[in-house]
């Protein structure tokens, strides 16, 4: 499907009805390890949508967006992906779409769906890129994320280890590959140390990574930081008038609607706690307060309770 069509499509669908809390959702690939097949979003550049879920052995970790930008000089992937398998998985679309080799992967954060893929990219003699505090942050907990993977994929894991990036940035990092500029660019503190965005200005599409989320439940670690994500959000991510963006998390959408499922959910969780802990509540009962208008977002029943208690935790000492 043409991307003006599918962008239309699923932007009137996204702002007319209500999202459906759907965990557990059918294969929508079955020839591959990928969840999806790639789509162009706009010429040149494509992404593989992954599962708005949890990580399964049916969806192969592939629960995040798989991107690339294929260029007349190479193709660069943004994401090494979850697993080694997984990433070949992605390696095949590529080689149906172009025969230009891929040059480059771009890390969007140090969690194990970004980074374990790496194993599989690196064996391809591929250079690796990432932000120093995910490459930090993967280090401190790889051992961690790959047994847990393993334990998860089972035969799906294999081939798959520890492999750090070959090269780490500090704040932003530009390139131009085949007559595309690309800014790598690290906005601050904002879902996880060192998230990472890829900006085409000349295409007004950015390759948003965890800072953005569209139809799921963003997730919030304990060391996030609610209140500096949404300054980071809207002060530096919304200002780059993007006209298209590729989610960590999500169908390719528009600012409007990741700012409704990012920021919109985190400055409505802080509203919902702030009234609570005016009202005399305590820890205990933070958890279950009201998400009701947010309650649809995919991954929610994971996710909706936890992330209303570490806000409490925050917001104790704000």
């Amino acid at each position: 499907m043409h991307f003006a069509r599918l962008f239309l499509t699923i932007g009137l669908l996204a702002m007319t009805q209500p999202a459906t809390a759907r965990n557990f959702i059918a294969d929508k690939y079955p020839d591959s390890l990928l969840y999806d097949a790639p789509v162009e979003v706009v010429p040149g550049v494509w992404t593989a949508i992954g599962a708005t879920q949890p990580q399964t052995y049916e969806n192969a970790g592939h629960n995040n967006n798989l991107s690339f930008i294929v260029t007349d000089a190479g193709v660069v992937v943004i994401n090494g992906s979850a697993a080694y398998l997984l990433a070949k998985a992605l390696h095949d679309e590529i080689k149906k779409i172009t025969d230009q080799p891929v040059v480059l992967v771009i890390n969007e954060n140090g969690q194990g769906h970004a980074m374990l893929g790496n194993s599989y990219w690196a064996d391809q003699g591929v250079a690796i890129l990432a932000h120093e505090d995910a490459a930090a942050e993967f280090e401190d907990r790889a051992p961690q994320n790959l047994a847990s993977l393993q334990n998860r994929l089972k035969e799906r894991a294999e081939g798959t280890r520890i492999v750090m990036p070959t090269e780490t940035f500090t704040d932003k990092k530009i390139l131009n590959i085949g007559g595309v500029r690309i800014e790598v660019i690290n906005f601050g503190a904002a879902h996880s140390p060192g998230d990472t965005s890829v900006w085409l200005p000349q295409k007004k599409l950015v390759i948003a990574g965890d800072i953005a989320f569209h139809e799921r439940t963003p997730p919030i670690f304990a060391n996030t930081i609610v209140i500096d994500w949404i300054e980071t959000f809207e002060t530096k991510f919304i200002p780059l008038g993007a006209t298209y963006v590729i989610p960590g998390h999500g169908h390719p959408t528009n600012m409007a609607q990741v700012t409704k499922y990012t920021t919109g959910y985190l400055r409505f969780l802080r509203q919902q706690i702030r009234d609570y802990m005016d009202a005399g509540g305590d820890l205990a009962g933070s958890y279950y307060v009201d998400q009701g208008i947010y309650a649809g977002m995919h991954t929610f029943s994971e996710l909706g309770t936890r992330n209303a208690g570490r806000v409490f935790e925050q917001m104790e000492f704000e």
